[in-house]
């Protein structure tokens, strides 16, 4: 398969500068002792195409949503002098982000025919296309997959108004009308009354004075589910992804990957399955999918023993054999029990030119080019100061944990979880194998801004707090807690911020 038209000749001349990591904001940070309930911890994070919108899954099959704020402070925020000064400072250098509403999008099941009970948790979050201003979301649990249209409108709300108020308002009026002097009678000109005119006019004034006392516009976000894909996964969801031509979206479980069409929700294409016929000669599982950026035509696809499989749905209609296989040569040499287990991979990412694919295992990072199937461009090592502790690590399924990694808009700069909270940022050039390393928890030096809102459905508004000053730097130091895990991580379209997840907390980072 000829894969070389899809990309252009690199043009990276000199390493990128080291990006220097702030502390931006946090959401649903909980207080010292505070347990968190399993439904509100975050399991995706992704931010729309423009950066302006990011939608969070959590546990309890919710669908967050945020946008940018721009440093503008809503009608319900006050603030002083200095504050605002500070908000439009830091808006010019990055990103923020406010609270827009949420929505339940997937409910638990039982599948009666298996006995087996399908929990609500969202695997993954995408934005779509949106051709008319309207935000369009796929989400998935592990067998149902929907598509949501989110819609701001205008709606009227009612506010408390003194009845003693309105009846002075209308007495006034009818005062005015009443008692009219004979020196006020009004006048006529080209046979027209101006008084009455005018008295016309006022009353108009007032009566909208008094709608506007009554009852007020807002706007208001509303949630309507489009679209339910199901029935065609016996496995668990892992991964969906849509096309770059705005039409089809793929879906991918453990071993099997289909095609559907946004608008036909009844039917979808298989186009790749891994299944054997006789499930003991098993030895291999789907763990990540995602299409080209750019061509239609292409996808790929990784695997529990550290492939990357590159397809052309143009040369076959199921794609199983036609691939381009990437995988590290360097990795052939000695095994052990643990080898396959850590070489699985738990996530792919393509960079925006489509040229390189960044993919996490449990032990490194790695950035392919996919014109290149020998080897990675390059290997950041993210758990090598684990590996003697492979064992306790697989006696207590640690070693199992999934990460997820995300790129820079530039390609130059790529990011990933780790335990303890930490989250590891690198760069690609000489020099950058250390990279650099920021926790993501409650410092106790930083003081609070504002306070969110709460809401009703989901713990990630109920706190919000920012500031500017620099992180402690942790690249040399590396503890070990398999309790707190930086597992969900995104990087925004256009400028240098990450937002990473913890529990309930979402994280906001930005150089």
């Amino acid at each position: 398969m000829n894969l070389m038209s899809t990309s252009q000749p690199s043009t990276r001349a000199s390493p990128p500068a080291p990006l220097e990591w702030k502390f931006s904001q946090v959401f649903g940070e909980r207080s010292a002792g505070e347990d968190v309930q399993d439904v509100d911890r975050i399991s995706a994070v992704e931010f729309e195409k423009s950066g302006d919108y990011l939608a969070v899954g959590d546990r309890g099959g919710r669908v967050v949503i945020f946008e940018r704020k721009d440093g503008k402070p809503t009608p319900d925020e006050h603030y002083s002098r200095s504050q605002l000064e500070q908000l439009d400072f830091v808006s010019l250098n990055h990103p923020e982000y406010q609270y827009k509403t949420e929505f339940q999008s997937h409910e638990p099941e039982f599948d009666y025919l298996k006995s087996l009970e399908i929990e609500e948790k969202i695997n993954k979050v995408k934005w779509c296309t949106t051709p008319n201003g309207s935000l369009f979301i796929l989400s998935t649990n592990d067998k149902t997959i929907k598509l949501w249209k989110v819609k701001d409108r205008k709606v009227n709300k009612a506010k408390e108004v003194d009845p003693h108020q309105l009846v002075s308002s209308e007495n006034s009026l009818l005062a005015e009308r009443s008692f009219v002097s004979e020196q006020d009678i009004p006048s006529f000109t080209n046979g027209k009354n101006l008084g009455w005119e005018e008295n016309v006019a006022n009353n108009t004034l007032l009566s909208q004075e008094l709608h506007a006392k009554i009852g007020n516009n807002e706007d208001a976000t509303y949630a309507r589910c489009r679209r339910v894909y199901a029935h065609a996964h016996d496995f668990t969801i892992n991964s969906i992804s849509n096309n770059s031509d705005g039409e089809t979206f793929i879906s991918a479980d453990d071993l099997r990957i289909n095609l559907w069409n946004l608008e036909i929700s009844n039917q979808s294409f298989n186009i790749i399955d891994m299944k054997p016929l006789n499930m003991e000669d098993l030895t291999e599982v789907i763990t990540s999918a995602e299409f080209h950026p750019i061509h239609c035509n292409l996808l790929a696809y990784s695997s529990s023993r550290g492939f990357i499989r590159l397809v052309d749905m143009r040369q076959s209609a199921l794609c199983d054999y036609s691939a381009r296989i990437l995988q590290d040569a360097e990795c052939q040499g000695s095994r052990s029990f643990f080898t396959e287990i850590v070489a699985s991979i738990s996530d792919i990412k393509f960079s925006v030119d489509g040229r390189h694919i960044l993919s996490r295992d449990y032990m490194n990072l790695k950035l392919w080019d996919i014109n290149m199937d020998s080897s990675p461009v390059a290997t950041f090592k993210i758990h090598e100061h684990l590996r003697p502790k492979l064992c306790d690590l697989y006696n207590n399924d640690s070693i199992f944990d999934k990460f997820e990694c995300c790129l820079s808009g530039d390609g130059l700069h790529f990011a990933t979880g780790s335990y303890s909270n930490l989250l590891r940022i690198f760069s690609h050039g000489v020099g950058s194998e250390e990279g650099s390393t920021v926790e993501a928890s409650k410092n106790p030096n930083r003081k609070p801004l504002q306070r969110a809102r709460r809401s009703s459905l989901s713990s990630l508004t109920r706190a919000f707090h920012k500031q500017g000053h620099e992180n402690t730097s942790l690249a040399n130091e590396f503890s070990w807690s398999s309790s707190s895990k930086l597992q969900h991580v995104a990087w925004h379209p256009c400028a240098n911020l990450i937002t990473c997840a913890s529990g309930n907390s979402l994280f906001f980072y930005y150089a």
